[in-house]
């Protein structure tokens, strides 16, 4: 699934016009990434949640050349699944 399925499938679901749920949609995704950049964290109960983990810079290796080279500083998105979430997709379901 992808960004306009996951829309379209809200769209249709809801009975909300297409433009509506994408706006919904954004306004989420745009709403987790301007709180993970001010390093809050995020957590949607029986779903999971996203934080950011930060590496500090160190001595790296450029695969092509082998020349040594420092690698900045970072922060990446993480995501844990909560364990509800988990529960649900080991179910055992009545189509297997």
């Amino acid at each position: 699934m992808n960004k306009s399925d996951l829309i379209q499938i809200l769209s249709e679901t809801n009975n909300i016009p297409y433009r509506k749920a994408e706006l919904l949609v954004e306004s989420f995704f745009d709403f987790i990434i301007q709180s993970l950049k001010v390093g809050k964290r995020i957590e949607i109960r029986g779903f999971g949640s996203f934080f950011t983990k930060s590496y500090k810079s160190y001595m790296g290796r450029n695969p092509n050349t082998g020349e040594k080279i420092v690698v900045a500083p970072k922060k990446l998105p993480v995501f844990r699944a909560g364990r509800e979430l988990k529960k649900k997709i080991n179910e055992k379901s009545t189509s297997e």
